[in-house]
């Protein structure tokens, strides 16, 4: 079926629009795939124009209306901001713009951490921007005022899984599962050197500020010590849209099949296809390729 024709489809039948900003979003893709298999999914990873945490605040307002226009004309039924420098700058200009809903990664990341710290102190690994934002340290005190919150930059952990991704870097492997792909010694100290401002405080849960961050956690974990809590928003982000899908009657049924459509900025359509299938969990069949100009085209 023609991507053009997805909008013709009843509203339950329709996919779930997915967006970040590289194949980070991947991970959250992934954890709604495996919550909600008879749902169809298309995702976009504006991967051309990664990594979004060193942009200006209304350049990625800009991508994220962009590609929030490219999947509203295909159908979609719901959008996921997969991508936490997106959420942060641009989440509420997206659903002040969209007919449909739109969801981000913040708030239920927020509440994930709030649930799980003992000490109310929680540290937030994401990028500067997200960082500079203050949106982690909003939504968890809009939850517990009286927690915490000690934001650490971390853009770095972007590259580190990015420059992965263009090198082919140990392709044979599931990322997302895999704890030891990135346990090298190099990843390992630049762990301990980026989360070195968060040891000390007395933090007990650190959340996962970046959809890309998922599949560093081994050497994060390794660098905050046994007794901290990693907490990513993937599982938190998919029982919100469940929820929201629910009430407005516009889950897909049981008897429906699957399909999922994968878009990309970036012109290596093979690299995308052979790391985004190790973190997605299965290959990507459906991949098409998106001109930087068609988005341009789009919200400019």
């Amino acid at each position: 079926m023609a991507a053009a024709d997805l909008g013709h489809l009843p509203v339950n039948r329709r996919p779930i629009g997915v967006f970040d900003s590289g194949i980070g979003g991947l991970t959250v893709a992934r954890a709604i795939a495996t919550a909600l298999p008879h749902e169809s999914i298309y995702y976009v990873g504006d991967t051309k124009r990664c990594p979004y945490g060193v942009r200006t605040q209304e350049e990625v307002r800009t991508f994220t209306l962009q590609a929030g226009s490219w999947l509203v004309e295909r159908g979609v039924k719901i959008i996921v901001i997969a991508c936490n420098t997106a959420t942060a700058s641009a989440l509420k200009v997206a659903q002040q713009t969209f007919d449909v809903p739109v969801i981000g990664v913040i708030a239920p990341g927020a509440r994930a951490a709030v649930h799980t710290t003992r000490t109310r102190r929680v540290g937030v690994l994401a990028t500067n921007l997200t960082v500079e934002s203050g949106a982690y340290t909003r939504a968890i005190q809009d939850l517990d005022a009286g927690v915490r919150v000690f934001g650490c930059p971390a853009s770095v952990f972007v590259d580190v899984v990015e420059d992965a991704l263009a090198s082919g870097d140990r392709l044979n492997q599931d990322w997302f599962d895999d704890r030891s792909v990135f346990m090298t010694p190099a990843v390992r100290g630049l762990a301990r050197q980026v989360t070195q401002p968060l040891r000390g405080q007395g933090v007990d849960t650190v959340v996962l500020g970046c959809t890309h961050f998922p599949l560093l956690a081994a050497p994060i974990h390794e660098a905050m010590g046994p007794d901290v809590r990693i907490v990513s928003s993937a599982e938190e982000t998919t029982a919100e849209l469940i929820e929201i899908l629910r009430r407005r009657e516009q889950l897909a049924g049981a008897d429906a099949l699957a399909r999922h459509r994968f878009a990309t900025t970036s012109e290596n359509i093979t690299s995308f296809a052979v790391a985004g299938s190790f973190i997605f969990g299965k290959p990507l069949r459906s991949i098409e390729h998106i001109e930087l100009g068609e988005l341009e085209e789009l919200r400019a």
